[in-house]
């Protein structure tokens, strides 16, 4: 059975002492997945993690599931292109043994270095780009398929320490997609499209993997 919280970009108390309470614990590594539909606020819950935690003194790294999106050339060979963000656009098997590496790092050990995904000039990911040293303690990652019940996604929930769900208003996440898009560079006709299209089917199997979390999350962002 899930726990029910509320937050918003200002209100993450309640979710930054979950994290507080499993550090508390011991002095291993805390891997929190953060999982929603596309324009949820994940990325904008991590912000406000990592600044709740750095003020009490506990380092984090965000790690994002967007860092295995397929390049453009593969999408483009395989046919899949016009579903950019559909789960089998993305690097499953990579995404899941980064996870592992994270979960298996232990003090003195070298860096981790996890992709991530630049939208807007490129839209494609960039390796090596987020160095996770063996001292951090809290790893946030977010993305839309962690709930997911097919291999090799159904293998996550047993790496992360927790996982929670992000609700949010639909018809906000819907403006906030599509602002999204516009602002990266897609026409309003391409925009509407991947909106609401290939990005509505998604979020659709996205919700439909929510029972699966530990925590849902009833998040209020403006």
């Amino acid at each position: 059975m899930s726990e029910h919280l509320t937050a918003a970009p200002d209100q993450v108390s309640n979710l930054t002492e979950r994290i507080l309470a499993r550090a508390g614990g011991d002095d291993g590594r805390i891997l929190i997945g953060i999982i929603g539909a596309p324009g949820a606020g994940k990325s904008t819950l991590t912000d406000a993690l990592q600044g709740a935690l750095a003020a009490h003194g506990l380092t984090s790294a965000v790690v994002g599931m967007d860092g295995f999106h397929l390049a453009q050339s593969e999408l483009e060979r395989l046919g899949r292109a016009d579903r950019k963000g559909a789960i089998d656009t993305f690097d499953a098997h990579g995404y899941v043994a980064l996870l592992r590496r994270l979960h298996d790092q232990r003090p003195g050990d070298g860096v981790i270095y996890a992709p991530r995904y630049v939208r807007g000039a490129i839209e494609e990911s960039i390796g090596s780009a987020v160095p996770v040293t063996a001292d951090i303690r809290v790893v946030l990652t977010e993305g839309n398929y962690l709930l997911a019940d097919t291999p090799p996604w159904d293998e996550i929930g047993e790496i992360l320490d927790e996982t929670w769900y992000l609700a949010t208003d639909p018809v906000g996440r819907r403006d906030r997609l599509l602002t999204r898009h516009l602002a990266n560079g897609k026409t309003m006709e391409r925009a509407l499209a991947f909106t609401d299209g290939s990005d509505a089917r998604n979020a659709e199997l996205i919700e439909s993997t929510a029972p699966r979390a530990d925590v849902q999350v009833a998040w209020q962002e403006a």
